[in-house]
């Protein structure tokens, strides 16, 4: 949905299902219980998360017509595809496994690819369109700096490719299209200064000489080429849980000429140490779950950054810990600043929306990405459609005042 200048959506990450036929369900389903419930009448943004399972299926061409028609008949659009898990993301282990395939291979490229010739065949006229994407890698799975070199060489060939499709895609159907690259902890990139080091040590001394070559152009053209289909995917949550100020953020990005492609709109985990620990341990237990990934980035009073890989790990260290202060990688619904006996980062999405009510031109693209509704501890859990409605009423009235 527009409101004001931005295209509002929730990710569809949230339904679980791999297979176009629970995807398509899904959202038949859920749209236009979100949409009644939201009293909104205007066309309906999606943001659509494909698995690589539901992408081959979807690429068929009837099912892609049924798709185009169905949008049509609910006054719906795709702007925005969530191109970072690759595989099956419910009801199931994922853990560091949400990076793989990584950039290094091709799958990861041929799926990206695949998933960007749907979304030119869905995206509307005169709208650019995004596909979020993982950190490159996960940084553990390297044992050493030669073997991260040879993973961020392929990767950017991989990238190459895909730059060079979309800027294909442009040329030849007017459809702007940009790869939206998502910092996450413990990722390749985990954090501003991290994507600015993709572009300043690999994208454009090592990419743009390769795209050049590939494209037949000139290197000052191939790197205005990489700025222009390689973004950042700004996740609120992600960014929130290494400390980092927003506007400083927007402002180094900014500064580096890299576009902001999409915002994600996500909440973590805050807690404050200074408590009895062993009962602050028995409360988080709920929380570590074993599906998902939960890091925890922990502040000292000088400001040090201690980083655990899990919530496990964290609690197991959670007594003679340093920090003041921890962020955790959970994502719960946005509308909130408290969950149980914690609190949230619910006011850093508010930083945002003010920020972007002064700069509208930073972004146009934003999803509320909450994915983890079935892992939530039972009490803090809503009817799907329900809490789907509630997060996006929060946003709404922010982006409407001022």
């Amino acid at each position: 949905m527009q409101i004001r200048n931005h295209h509002l959506s929730y990710c569809s990450n949230i339904h679980p299902g791999e297979s176009w036929e629970a995807t398509f369900d899904n959202l038949r389903r859920y749209i236009p219980q979100v949409r009644e419930n939201l009293q909104f009448e205007g066309p309906f943004g999606i943001g659509l998360r494909l698995s690589h399972e539901a992408s081959l299926e979807l690429e068929k061409e009837n099912r892609l017509t049924e798709f185009k028609s169905w949008l049509n008949s609910a006054n719906a659009y795709v702007f925005t595809l969530n191109g970072f898990p690759y595989a099956d993301f419910h009801r199931t282990v994922v853990k560091d496994q949400v990076h793989a395939p990584d950039w290094s291979t091709a799958e990861r490229r041929n799926y990206t690819i695949r998933s960007f010739r749907i979304l030119s065949q869905l995206l509307p006229e005169g709208i650019d369109g995004g596909i979020s994407t993982s950190p490159i890698s996960y940084r553990h799975w390297q044992k050493d700096e030669s073997e991260r070199t040879m993973v961020m060489q392929a990767a950017t060939q991989n990238l190459m490719e895909v730059v060079a499709e979309l800027a294909q895609i442009e040329s030849e159907i007017e459809k702007f299209l940009h790869l939206d690259i998502e910092p996450e902890p413990d990722g390749i990139l985990e954090n501003s200064d991290e994507m600015i080091w993709l572009f300043e040590a690999w994208l454009i001394p090592v990419g743009a000489k390769i795209l050049s070559d590939m494209l037949k152009i000139s290197v000052s053209q191939a790197e205005k080429l990489i700025f222009r289909h390689i973004q950042v995917c700004y996740d609120v949550c992600h960014f929130a849980i290494v400390y980092e100020k927003p506007s400083e953020t927007f402002a180094k990005f900014e500064n580096a000429g890299i576009q902001v492609g999409k915002i994600q709109l996500s909440a973590a985990l805050k807690l404050n140490l200074n408590q009895d620990r062993e009962l602050l341990k028995s409360k988080l237990l709920a929380f570590a779950e074993s599906t998902y990934l939960h890091q925890v980035v922990g502040r000292k009073v000088d400001g040090e950054k201690v980083a655990y890989s899990d919530l496990p790990e964290a609690l197991d260290n959670l007594r003679l810990a340093e920090e003041e202060e921890w962020r955790i990688h959970f994502h719960v619904p946005v509308y909130n600043k408290k969950y149980e006996d914690f609190e949230s980062t619910n006011p850093v999405i508010s930083e945002v929306l003010d920020f972007l009510k002064v700069h509208p031109e930073t972004c146009n693209h934003l999803e509320v990405e909450t994915y983890t509704w079935e892992v939530l501890p039972p009490s803090e859990r809503l009817p799907l459609a329900e809490t789907i409605s509630r997060e996006l009423g929060w946003v709404i009235p922010q982006l409407k005042i001022g």
